[in-house]
């Protein structure tokens, strides 16, 4: 996120350079049960995003030294495929995939219901497998899908999604360009039956009115968001309930 580029990302209009409006986040389309050998699994598209999640679990927990007598953990790995960027990734884990997945362990552990497992440990797996910014959201999102998808008990399902800064502008869901070339990025996830705050994160300048209304932003499309995630359970859920009948 350098901040400095000749290329304008919004123009006189207030459109930006994908030709939506400053609170306009991506397309979003979502998949449960992608995955037959996983116990759960998802698939999200944001924009040019495309990320595939996969959950394993509740199972004994291995090593043992890591099992906690009165919960499950939740073990969550984060990678970026090498094609996932046009400049290709070198395989392997690095210390933002890392940073990333503990993050994202750290946020679904404010809804899975762990105390129920002891000793266990609930396996999630983020696969992106192409990226143009907001790859941790994504991620989250499809994560907490694919749980949901394996029947695990949950409070309730986590959206997050970014807003940030680009050509002096306050902008939802910022897309590569706007994300390599803007000011400020703020990620952001939610619980949204009671709006707490399980992910937020700054990187980059902005003044408290600037924030403030990128967290507004960022609320606004997490419930936008919410509504599509339970959308594709739902489908996945009579598909099953379909596929049972049949039989």
């Amino acid at each position: 996120m350098s901040g400095h580029t000749d290329m304008v990302l919004v123009d006189d209009d207030g459109i930006r350079i994908d030709g939506r409006k400053a609170d306009e986040h991506r397309r979003v389309h979502i998949e449960a049960g992608v995955l037959n050998n996983a116990d759960g699994s998802a698939y999200v598209e944001m924009g040019k995003n495309k990320v595939l999640a996969a959950v394993y679990g509740p199972r004994e927990c291995h090593p043992r030294h890591l099992q906690d007598p009165t919960k499950a953990i939740i073990q969550c790995k984060y990678n970026m495929e090498a094609f996932s960027v046009s400049d290709r990734k070198r395989p392997g884990p690095d210390r933002r995939s890392v940073e990333i997945s503990k993050i994202t362990a750290e946020a679904l552990e404010k809804v899975v219901l762990t105390e129920l497992y002891p000793r266990a440990s609930i396996d999630v797996y983020i696969e992106i497998l192409q990226a143009n910014a907001g790859t941790r959201c994504a991620g989250l999102t499809a994560a907490s899908v694919a749980l949901a998808d394996a029947g695990i008990p949950m409070r309730d399902i986590i959206p997050a999604i970014a807003a940030g800064k680009a050509d002096g502008h306050v902008l939802l869901d910022l897309n590569k360009e706007e994300d390599n070339y803007g000011q400020a990025d703020v990620p952001l996830a939610i619980i949204p039956s009671t709006d707490e705050i399980v992910l937020l994160q700054m990187d980059g300048d902005m003044t408290r009115e600037e924030f403030d209304h990128a967290v507004d932003l960022a609320f606004g499309a997490c419930h936008e968001l919410y509504d599509i995630q339970k959308e594709a359970l739902k489908k996945r859920y009579s598909a099953v309930k379909g596929g049972d009948e049949d039989e």
